[in-house]
């Protein structure tokens, strides 16, 4: 992707989490040439090291970097919302190293030509890894499927329709059955279209309170149901995207003990923050899907400490003031995420003693694994895409901090627990803290 670091780095002192291999220990990494040369168990070299550039990481957390695999960017035909480069540099500040951004971009990301623009422009930029997820369907439309496999062929690592549900059977069955063929990953919203259609916040005392309209959480688990049907009928590979409720936990589970090829995403908001958030008609918390009962987001967190979750993301959406700054039910639903993505996750081991082992998992190698990554992973000849976080370092975000173009975080004054000191993607550093 980019120029390698020419000196040899050692990073030493250090508490290294690996997901992939399970250990969290004391050790010392040495990186040359843009990948993981050593892996040292011990927390300094040993005496008579060749010369490198050795960092001191004082006891603090070393682990692979993150991997977000949903990110959304203006770029291209929004440009004022975010650009590939201001993602970019978000990402690298909240040790995201790699990050799949979504093909809902104008024009559409279906076709080779649209992979490889974005492609071409990420090795452009230099800073950390960007992957195109290309649509299932020609323009979103849920009629016609895209070209999966050119698309597959020219670098896009899995497919989807976003935010626009594929609500004819046939058609999704069709996408499924086709990206089995080459066992290509389907993601796809569960989303029932009429129910959800107008709603801007979950049904429930909470909603009616405030006057908004609201959905029923089972709208999420009637089109769940249907998706899991389908699977099941074609034997494909199925990253359900966003799950948020706890009738929506069990459907997975009880999907994954059948043996289907199901896998889970759930978004760090729904993790954090319940209904009540959205009170005073707060729009930074005007989320796609709505904030959810604090039994829901309760039952997520239990389902990410069981493995049940295989992955976090950020679902990082950049949406300027004047799209955020209206009335509740006016406003345009997302929020970014790129840089709270790993601090909120810690305060989530903080908070519940969920092992951060485990939460790294669901950002590191289970995301890799899932979209063919080699990253996410420290083990000799792994691509040097490394993060150093002090995880008990207090902060908070300020809009001055936000390095997105757009600034619509709900954890905007927030105080936060978990500070990235340093950023490595192929063993060039892309991120030091002031």
């Amino acid at each position: 992707m980019t120029q390698k670091q020419s000196q040899a780095i050692a990073l030493v002192n250090a508490r290294l989490i690996d997901p992939a291999s399970g250990y969290d220990g004391p050790g010392s990494l040495i990186i040359a040439e843009g990948l993981i040369a050593e892996v040292l168990h011990t927390a300094h070299l040993p005496s008579g090291s060749a010369d490198m550039k050795v960092i001191d990481c004082d006891g603090n957390v070393v682990c692979p970097g993150l991997i977000d695999l949903r990110v959304k960017t203006g770029e291209p035909g929004a440009e004022p919302k975010e650009t590939l480069k201001s993602a970019s540099r978000a990402a690298a500040a909240g040790g995201v190293t790699s990050m799949v951004v979504q093909p809902d971009t104008d024009p559409v990301i279906d076709e080779p030509a649209m992979v490889d623009f974005i492609l071409r422009r990420a090795r452009d930029i230099e800073l950390v890894h960007v992957y195109p997820a290309g649509a299932a369907t020609k323009g979103h439309n849920g009629k016609q499927m895209a070209e999966i496999g050119l698309m597959s062929e020219s670098g896009a690592v899995y497919f989807t329709d976003v935010e626009h549900p594929i609500v004819n059977s046939k058609v999704l069955a069709r996408v499924l059955s086709y990206a089995n063929g080459f066992n290509a990953l389907i993601a796809h919203r569960p989303k029932e279209p009429w129910l959800s259609d107008g709603a801007v916040a979950t049904s429930g005392e909470m909603a009616a309170r405030m006057g908004l309209s609201g959905v029923s959480a089972l709208s999420e688990r009637i089109a769940l149901e249907r998706d899991l049907a389908l699977v099941e009928l074609t034997g494909a590979r199925l990253l359900v995207d966003q799950i948020t409720t706890a009738g929506s936990v069990k459907a997975i589970k009880q999907a994954k003990a059948r043996g289907l090829d199901v896998y889970a995403s759930a978004s760090i908001n729904h993790l954090v923050f319940n209904e009540i958030d959205i009170g005073d008609y707060r729009t930074f918390y005007r989320l796609d899907p709505p904030l959810r009962s604090e039994d829901d987001r309760s039952a997520l967190v239990d389902a990410l400490a069981d493995g049940v979750i295989d992955v976090v993301v950020s679902n990082h959406t950049p949406l300027p003031a004047e799209d955020k700054r209206r009335p509740f039910s006016e406003a345009e639903p997302g929020a970014i995420g790129l840089q709270t993505l790993l601090p909120a996750l810690i305060g989530l081991h903080h908070d519940r003693e969920i092992p951060l082992i485990d939460l790294l998992r669901t950002v590191t190698s289970n995301p890799a694994a899932l979209i063919g990554l080699d990253a996410g992973r420290l083990a000799v000849g792994a691509p040097a895409d490394l993060i150093l976080v002090d995880i008990d370092a207090p902060f908070s975000l300020r809009e001055r901090d936000i390095l997105s173009k757009s600034k619509n975080s709900p954890f905007e004054n927030r105080t936060l627990q978990g500070k990235v000191e340093l950023t490595l993607v192929d063993g060039r550093i892309v991120y030091q803290s002031a």
